[in-house]
């Protein structure tokens, strides 16, 4: 490959969730979990077609369950191989999703060209918060994966390097996406806003208690900004349903019951539900929608997150352009008809 240094690059952010994919339902669905040093290995790869394309400087989100200790290690036990200068934001950790939510707040005003995500639906939700204008690159790493398509490191780290150092531009690498958005309003002006990536679920519970959602059997309602029908999880039933692709224009609602058909669904790895369905249709961008239970509990991509009683207004409303993600075929694609990874022509 050839490798040129480029003035216009600026650092990569990296933030990994190192205990995604341990949730019930690895256990009910007999799905493998994905240890440490598999993710380092991920981690080490996609390093290393950054440092080819010329990136210099990555910074990461530290963490306390062993991960930047492991990769560590690796990283002295081999100091032949030409990787990025690594470094760790100055942040304290305290585990939760809360470390994601100030990691890419600190790497989108600290000038980050992109964010990689290691992770499933729930961590890439938790960076497409707080992301802002910093597009993301994800690498799946959850129980269902609905949002991040699978790619392996290397690849991605090829596509974003070439983009992180401006030789790819913008309108050729990134693409938009859709979200919904949640909005609970209480009593006394309490106003909560939050954000499903892939599925917004409404369930006849009253208390969350677990928080993976792993069966259909309490769905009143679902709303997905995509369905395809090669998911896992909750958007398959919609993807089996009716499809609607990531970049296709409006998302789709369902309401379960009788009165329509029964659908066969992987609501989980391992887990097919035979689902009764009384209706669906096509959702468009800014049209509001409410439940029709008047308490449940709302599942946004998977994890149950709200509680919502008679005294709350609850909206979910479908969001086009919402934010912005590597397309990894397109910089490919432009790599190649450009010629930018040829040498001595």
């Amino acid at each position: 490959m050839l490798h040129t240094e480029s003035t216009s690059a600026r650092w990569v952010g990296i933030i990994a969730n190192p205990v995604s994919a341990r949730d019930i339902r690895r256990a009910v669905g007999h799905a493998g979990t994905l240890p440490l040093a598999e993710r380092v290995n991920l981690l080490l790869r996609m390093l290393a077609a950054l440092a080819a394309c010329g990136v210099q400087d990555v910074r990461m989100m530290p963490d306390r369950e062993g991960l930047r200790a492991l990769l560590l290690r690796e990283l002295t036990s081999s100091p032949v191989r030409r990787l990025p200068q690594l470094s760790w934001l100055p942040m304290a950790v305290s585990a939760t999703v809360q470390d994601s939510f100030r990691a890419a707040e600190m790497m989108c005003t600290t000038g980050a060209a992109a964010i990689v995500v290691l992770g499933g639906d729930g961590t890439h939700r938790a960076v497409a918060r707080h992301c802002g204008d910093v597009p993301l690159a994800g690498l799946s790493t959850g129980t269902n994966n609905a949002w991040p398509e699978q790619r392996e490191s290397t690849v991605l780290g090829l596509a974003l390097g070439l983009y992180a150092c401006g030789r790819i531009p913008p309108e050729q690498a990134l693409v938009w996406n859709k979200w919904l958005d949640i909005t609970l309003a209480g009593e006394h002006d309490d106003v909560h806003h939050d954000i499903a990536l892939v599925d917004a679920a409404i369930t006849r519970e009253t208390f969350i208690g677990a928080r993976s959602l792993w069966s259909s059997g309490a769905l009143s309602q679902l709303f997905l900004s995509f369905a395809e029908p090669q998911a896992v999880g909750l958007s398959s039933i919609g993807g089996l349903l009716q499809p609607v692709g990531r970049r296709d224009a409006g998302g789709l609602s369902i309401l379960f019951g009788t009165g329509g058909c029964q659908l066969l669904a992987p609501v989980a790895p391992g887990v097919l539900d035979r689902v009764d369905i009384a209706h669906w249709r096509k959702i468009r961008h800014a049209h509001v929608h409410q439940p029709l239970l008047r308490q449940g509990v709302v599942a946004l991509d998977g994890e149950r997150e709200l509680t919502f009683g008679p005294q709350h207004h609850l909206t979910i409303a479908l969001r086009e352009r919402a934010f912005r993600s590597l397309d990894i075929n397109a910089c490919l694609h432009y790599a190649a008809t450009a010629g930018l990874l040829r040498d001595g022509v």
